[in-house]
C-alpha cells in the first residue's frame, strides 16, 4: 500500500525574518484547509524555541535570516526534535547552494520564494499550490529514512582522458528525499564502464545547477547540468535543469541531449517519463532505470518502456525512501524487475549495466 495521509488538518510552523512573506506564507497555509499555522518565528533561535513548544507537523524554513540562520537551524532540528522541513529560498547569491545543503541536512523539500516586492502581488497565485505540494510531501515522509545518515562514499579519482560518447545509460528518476540521496548514491558509482548517467530532480530552476555543482564535488564521474544538444558522454551524470524537459535524441553511441518546456507532466517540469521514454528508444537493451523517494507517480509509465526494450529497471525500497510514492507507483505498474535499499543501489546498478556490456559484446 502506499504512504497514507491524516485527515485531519497538519499543523505548521512558518519561519522568515521577513514579516511579509511570514505572512503570505501563513495565508496559503491557512487557506489550504489540509494544514494550519500554529506559530510563526523570526529566525532559527526563535524557530528551535517553538518547535520544542509547539511540536508541529511541518516547518517551512527560511535560510538567510540574522542570528541563527536556517541551515543551523536545521541541523539542530534534525538533532533534537526530528520534523519534516521544507525550505523556502529565494534563487539569488549563495541561497541555491544553501538550499542544496540544506536538503542533504535533512530537509525534506524545497520551493522557491518569490522577492518580498512580488510576494504579495503573485504570492498566492504562484506559490501557494508549489507551496502546497511541498508541505503535502513533507506530511508523507518518513522520519527514520529522514534521520538516517549513511557514511559518506569514497570518491573515486577521476579518469585524465576524455569519455567518448555513452553506449550505456542509467536513467535516474528522484523528487522528496532525492538530493540526500543522490548524494549517497551518485559517489558510488564506477567510472569506466562506458555508461552516462541521466538524472531528473524535482527542483526549481536554478537550483539544478548548483545541486550539480555539489555532486560534482562528490563523484568520481564529472556532473553537469545538462545543456541542450550536449553529446551524451560516457562516466558523465546530467541533472535536467529545472524547468526544463530533459530527452535523448538519436541512439547508443551518439545519443545528444534535447531540452523543451513543453507543458508539466503530472504537475511537473522535468518529468522522469519523459527522459526514461526516450532512453528506452534512444538505448532500449543497453539502459538501467531507476527511481528513488519522491511523491507523486511521475517515472513509472517510463521506467515500464525501459523494461520492454530490454533495458533492467529498479526502485529504491519503503525503509530508506522518504517518500514512497514514486517507487510505489513504479512497482504497482508492474515495471519494477528489483526493489532495494538505497545503500545497495549503487552496485546493484552497476551489476545490471555489466551484465548489459557483457550481452553486448555477445
Amino acid at each position: 500500500m502506499g504512504p497514507e495521509r491524516s485527515s485531519a488538518p497538519r499543523s505548521v510552523l512558518v519561519v522568515d525574518d521577513s514579516a511579509l512573506i511570514r505572512r503570505v506564507l501563513a495565508d496559503i497555509v491557512s487557506g489550504s484547509g489540509e494544514f494550519y499555522v500554529v506559530a510563526t518565528a523570526r529566525d532559527g533561535n526563535d524557530a528551535l524555541a517553538k518547535v520544542r513548544a509547539h511540536r508541529p507537523d511541518v516547518v517551512t524554513m527560511d535560510l538567510s535570516m540574522p542570528g541563527l540562520d536556517g541551515l543551523a537551524a536545521i541541523e539542530r532540528i534534525m538533532e533534537e526534535a526530528p520534523r519534516p522541513i521544507v525550505v523556502v529560498s529565494a534563487r539569488a547569491g549563495r541561497s541555491c547552494a544553501e538550499a542544496v545543503r540544506a536538503l542533504e541536512l535533512g530537509a525534506v523539500e524545497l520551493v522557491e520564494k518569490p522577492e518580498a516586492g512580488a510576494a504579495r502581488a503573485t504570492g498566492m497565485a504562484d506559490l501557494g499550490p508549489r507551496l502546497l505540494a511541498a508541505l503535502r510531501a513533507a506530511a508523507a515522509a518518513d522520519l527514520s529514512a529522514v534521520a538516517r545518515r549513511a557514511a559518506p562514499a569514497p570518491v573515486a579519482e577521476r579518469a585524465a582522458v576524455v569519455p567518448g560518447a555513452a553506449r550505456f545509460a542509467l536513467a535516474i528518476a528522484a523528487s522528496a528525499g532525492g538530493p540526500r540521496a543522490l548524494a549517497e548514491l551518485l559517489p558510488a558509482l564506477r567510472t569506466g564502464l562506458d555508461a552516462a548517467t541521466l538524472v531528473v530532480q524535482h527542483m526549481p530552476r536554478g537550483f539544478t545547477r548548483s545541486l550539480a555543482e555539489r555532486l560534482d564535488g562528490l563523484c568520481g564521474a564529472h556532473v553537469v547540468e545538462a545543456e541542450q544538444g550536449a553529446v551524451v558522454a560516457a562516466d558523465t551524470i546530467y541533472v535536467a535543469p529545472g524547468d526544463f524537459h530533459m530527452r535523448l535524441r538519436g541512439g547508443s553511441g551518439s545519443a545528444t541531449i534535447a531540452l523543451s518546456r513543453d507543458e508539466p507532466l503530472w504537475g511537473v517540469r522535468p518529468a522522469a517519463d519523459h527522459l526514461f521514454r526516450s532512453v528506452a528508444e534512444a538505448f532500449g537493451p543497453r539502459a538501467v532505470g531507476l527511481v528513488l523517494t519522491g511523491m507523486g507517480r511521475d517515472g513509472a509509465e517510463g521506467l515500464a518502456a525501459i523494461r520492454r526494450a530490454g533495458g533492467s529497471t529498479l526502485a529504491q525500497d519503503r525503509s530508506t525512501a522518504v517518500v514512497f510514492g514514486m517507487p510505489h507507483a513504479a512497482v504497482e505498474a508492474g515495471a519494477v524487475e528489483e526493489v532495494a535499499p538505497l545503500g545497495a543501489l549503487a552496485e546493484r546498478c552497476l551489476a545490471a549495466i555489466g551484465r548489459r556490456r557483457a550481452g553486448a559484446r555477445v
